[in-house]
């Protein structure tokens, strides 16, 4: 078992139950979109954000992120961490068909692609974090001079990069950003993308 310092909070009681199998933890169901009509769930989240940072873990569908932007919004950023799954076909044994976008959930990922994401996130792990990135920061005009926004074939270079680096193709450019600074030093963003350039030719 992993011992976790923060909070986990996760969409479902079947994401519980497969984090719970390996992860000592606080683990903390949502249940889905209820979170937008339970505002006595969402003053848990902030306490245990006060008391041991959270980390948010949904799933990487569009109600995934809806979820995630809901809780983070209402929530200091230094209290907050994110944990992304990569967007991997397929579906969760329990059912009988995927899901409208086809995706895994978290109940449907192995456990070492969500320790990683959880390291990738700079969770305290069994006492030790994985810092950010030494190094110059990388920026949004970053971004723009690599070709990952404002360009013809950004779209397709960030979802490229995000495949590569194994987070969700829908990530917002600011989340972007934060994995950036914490995966990758601003000299190894070039040569991927260098990489991508070769491929998207």
């Amino acid at each position: 078992m992993y011992h976790i310092k923060e909070t986990i909070i996760v969409e479902g009681v079947y994401d519980k139950i497969k984090l719970s199998r390996f992860l000592d933890a606080v683990i903390l169901p949502v249940h889905g979109f209820q979170i937008f009509l339970t505002p006595e769930t969402m003053q848990t989240i902030k306490k245990m954000a006060d008391k041991t940072g959270i980390v948010i873990f949904t799933d990487s569908d569009s109600a995934g992120f809806k979820i995630r932007n809901y809780i983070k919004q209402s929530l200091s950023p230094e209290t907050v961490k994110h944990a992304y799954i990569p967007d991997i076909k397929g579906k969760e044994k329990r059912k009988d068909e995927p899901g409208r976008e086809g995706l895994l959930g978290v109940e449907g990922i192995n456990d070492e692609i969500l320790l990683d994401a959880l390291k990738k996130a700079g969770c305290e792990i069994d006492g030790e974090a994985e810092e950010a990135r030494q190094g110059r920061e990388i920026t949004k005009a970053d971004l723009y001079r690599l070709g990952l926004s404002g360009k013809e074939d950004s779209a397709e270079k960030r979802r490229q990069l995000a495949k590569t680096l194994g987070i969700p193709m829908k990530i917002s450019a600011n989340m972007l950003l934060d994995m950036l600074n914490r995966l990758v030093s601003y000299e190894e963003l070039g040569e991927l993308v260098q990489n991508i350039s070769v491929r998207t030719e």
